[in-house]
């Protein structure tokens, strides 16, 4: 029989702690896909060269990110490295973790947006006397970051909904960490976990909108 009372008050009270763990959440999101877009751009530079080491090293790290889960690449952050004596904290574990999926995700994302810039332009700043990364830099970075935007957005919530692996590595300063914490205090299993679910929503619509508002007055030509 159903005998579940809601106590919504005693779970909101808490809502400032929890409001605090966002902003670790956003915190640990942005870092890790400001770092993720450059690691990505440079793994997008290496498939572009000549070398086959460099090539070797992008499309490895290419495909553990993207077929491997992401609790995994965490794990591997936090307890691989341990084995070899390196011990991170959880938030710099949980932040290497996301950057690798980021970065692997988006250099995927940048290579298909490579596709859609002709190769004439890379010929046409190589005829005005550009070298190769003068006209990569110059001439198809930025259309490639144009045509990826959206893709970044995505992948912007991705990171933020991942920060919620964190907890398994002993992660307690995030909006999910703050969130079990307050569960085992408090034993409000559903009333916290509805508000953390609903201000997870409300981050990701936001970045969302902002970023489709961003968009259509950047890229309007």
């Amino acid at each position: 029989m159903f005998n579940y009372t809601f106590q919504w008050n005693q779970a909101l009270k808490y809502l400032p702690r929890m409001l605090e763990g966002a902003l670790v959440t956003m915190e640990i999101a942005l870092i890790s896909m400001v770092i993720g877009i450059a690691l990505a751009v440079l793994l997008t530079a290496f498939r572009l060269s000549g070398n086959r080491i460099l090539k070797a090293i992008a499309q490895t790290w290419v495909e553990v990110a993207r077929n491997t889960p992401a609790l995994f690449q965490i794990y591997m952050a936090h307890f691989g490295i341990a084995s070899f004596g390196i011990h991170l904290s959880p938030f710099i574990s949980l932040l290497i973790g996301i950057t690798f999926n980021n970065a692997g995700y988006l250099a995927e994302n940048f290579r298909g947006a490579l596709k859609a810039i002709p190769d004439t332009q890379t010929r046409a700043g190589r005829s005005l006397g550009m070298s190769a990364v003068q006209s990569f830099r110059s001439i198809i970075l930025p259309q490639m970051l144009r045509i990826s935007f959206l893709p970044m957005t995505n992948q912007m919530v991705w990171a933020i909904l991942m920060t919620s692996l964190g907890v398994t590595v002993g992660m307690n300063t995030d909006l999910y960490g703050v969130t079990q914490d307050l569960n085992a205090l408090t034993f409000r299993t559903f009333e916290l976990f509805a508000i953390a679910a609903v201000i997870f929503y409300l981050i990701t619509k936001a970045i969302t909108i902002g970023a489709r508002l961003i968009a259509a007055r950047l890229f309007r030509y």
